[in-house]
């Protein structure tokens, strides 16, 4: 019988342990069968159309508006701020952030300076042009331009996606959903009410149906009568609006206190709202910026509404 040399077992042994241990441990499935990797960067798109992408939430942030400051406040990554501009007032924390300029002033330098990880503009507030100039210098800059109630919402969620503060911006954007549904519903069908908004009395001006003013009023059955304006905050004459013969007029002004050039109207008596005493207030605060509380100024207005339609 003829046996096999040991000195060919041994290599023999090795070869198949190698190939065992290969099969089982080192196991590498066909290409064909790999998954592709997943992305796990942070991707969204603004106002411009233009797709923003951070490989990592920012912890950093400048906000060019005060709409966008409280925004960023709402979807819970108000930590991260850590410059703003002026007239950011909500909420108090805000007061004390420093300041990069005015949002229709940028400071570029201070913005370069520290050196933020994000930075948040308003397409028609700062221009188009701060945020192709903060490109330039390196900086990753999303923009807004919010025209309609709904868009604030998505606003909130899309700061808590780039802060990765999601589970609250979502929770609070949905939440506050639900009570703008309510009103919707509320008023759906309502009688409409024909409006003037005023912004300011010298130069009148007014805003147009592009602003989310307009938005707000239909919200409440209410028709802008400066809808069809060209410009969205339109400087107007007082015989336009008496032409128009608004059914209410709802003045805003500077601060909390209702504007005492709202009854200069009433020397013109034969306009429905003077007539019928629809002159009314609403702080620009809860009804001018793009921020969950203009909730609390959508409900005055269709009150408001609501009490010129039954007169």
């Amino acid at each position: 019988m003829r046996t096999t040399p040991m000195s060919f077992i041994r290599p023999l042994n090795m070869l198949c342990l190698l190939s065992l241990a290969f099969s089982t441990a080192g196991y590498a499935a066909p290409i064909a069968d790999r998954q592709p990797e997943v992305s796990q960067d942070i991707v969204v798109t603004d106002a411009r159309g233009k797709v923003i992408r951070l490989s990592k939430p920012a912890q950093t942030i400048i906000a060019l508006a005060p709409h966008i400051v409280e925004n960023v406040y709402s979807a819970g990554a108000g930590d991260k701020l850590i410059a703003a501009v002026n007239y950011s007032n909500y909420p108090a924390a805000a007061l004390k952030l420093p300041q990069v300029g005015g949002y229709n002033a940028i400071n570029y330098e201070e913005v370069l300076a520290r050196k933020p990880d994000l930075v948040l503009g308003w397409i028609s507030g700062n221009g188009p042009q701060v945020a192709a100039q903060l490109e330039r210098l390196g900086m990753t800059v999303y923009v807004d331009e919010l025209r309609t109630l709904d868009d604030i919402a998505d606003e909130v969620m899309t700061i808590g996606k780039l802060a990765g503060t999601e589970a609250i911006a979502n929770q609070r954007a949905h939440q506050w959903q639900q009570q703008l549904n309510q009103l919707r519903e509320r008023y759906s069908n309502a009688k409409t009410v024909s409006v003037f908004y005023q912004v300011w009395n010298s130069p009148l001006q007014t805003l147009n149906g592009q602003h989310l003013v307009s938005d707000v009023m239909k919200l409440c059955g209410g028709e802008n009568i400066f809808a069809d304006a060209l410009s969205i905050a339109p400087k107007i004459n007082e015989e336009s609006v008496i032409s128009r013969n608004p059914d209410a007029i709802i003045a805003s002004g500077m601060g909390e206190e209702r504007p005492e050039w709202l009854d200069t109207w009433k020397q013109y008596p034969k306009l429905t709202a003077v007539q019928q005493q629809n002159l009314f207030f609403i702080p620009p605060d809860i009804i001018q910026r793009h921020t969950l509380r203009i909730l609390d100024g959508a409900r005055l207005m269709c009150e408001y509404l609501q009490t010129a339609r039954e007169k």
